[in-house]
């Protein structure tokens, strides 16, 4: 849940007829859990994206396809088509144009701004002509090997997999390239390795190993997250009507959903629950 109007969607609704129990997440529920604002994340994009256009270079930015793609998308229209961003190539590879279509045919579940911009002035930002879908793989090494500066957006966003590889594979060893992780890279993962500041990689190419050096520039942008953080859960909680009986705390790490629910009953005197796994509750 995000209590906070994202480029795709108003914010969660806290207003009910009734409520009784109310089930809750913990992914960014701990104490230090904080996010930068959509505002902030869409300023730190623009600055990585500009600096590494003016160098001619290419941006790689793995996103998971539904979702944090779209709203990527949705900035970087607006950023081009503002004048703030010089208008380059953004290339749509993996499922991500599937993924967007849905988006497009059913506009009027997205936020409000949005329907307006569609409905009322005729303008959908996902039709915009600066968004080319990658469509085989003849297309995808003329990408990678095309010396125009662009940008990728493209599965998986972990970089587990997927045709992220493929654009990595080329132009990790560019300097004047930047990768651009705009979500969460769990422990493991080669975004995570990449974050952490690996300088090789060994990838798979046509089953043998190859040696990929990292010498592109690593950056992040936080805030695109779909999650609420820690001060958005305690101000949508304060913001519920009625006010829930009790809270019941999932989906996060077992200390992060204990911190939360131990706060939430120290300030709204709600009675809270944080089960372990199979643990069962028993409802009034």
């Amino acid at each position: 849940m995000k209590y906070e109007r994202t480029w795709l969607f108003n914010a969660t609704a806290n207003k009910f007829p009734r409520l009784e129990t109310l089930f809750i997440e913990a992914t960014y529920g701990g104490y230090r859990d904080v996010q930068p604002s959509r505002h902030d994340a869409a300023n730190t994009l623009k600055d990585i994206c500009e600096r590494t256009l003016k160098k001619g270079g290419k941006i790689l930015i793995p996103v998971f396809a539904v979702g944090r793609s779209q709203e990527v998308m949705l900035v970087l229209e607006e950023l081009m088509r503002t004048g703030k961003l010089p208008s380059v190539p953004i290339y749509l590879d993996g499922l991500i144009w599937e993924a967007t279509a849905i988006h497009t045919a059913y506009p009027e579940y997205l936020n409000s701004q949005l329907r307006t911009q569609i409905f009322q002035m005729g303008q959908n930002p996902f039709l915009s002509s600066i968004f080319k879908r990658v469509e085989t793989q003849e297309m995808r090494e003329s990408i990678s090997h095309d010396g125009e500066s662009c940008i990728v957006l493209t599965t998986s966003g972990m970089m587990n997999g997927g045709p992220v590889l493929e654009y990595l594979k080329n132009w990790a060893d560019n300097p004047q390239n930047t990768l651009v992780f705009v979500g969460y890279q769990a422990e493991g993962t080669i975004g995570n390795k990449i974050q952490r500041g690996v300088k090789e990689l060994t990838l798979s190419e046509r089953g043998r190993p190859v040696t990929v050096k990292m010498r592109m520039n690593i950056e992040t942008s936080e805030g695109f997250s779909g999650h609420s953080d820690r001060r958005q859960l305690m101000a949508y909680i304060s913001s519920l009507e009625p006010k829930p009986e009790r809270i019941i705390i999932g989906h996060g790490d077992e200390h992060k959903c204990a911190d939360l629910a131990s706060s939430l009953y120290k300030k709204f005197n709600v009675e809270t629950r944080a089960p372990m796994n199979l643990e069962t509750i028993r409802m009034k």
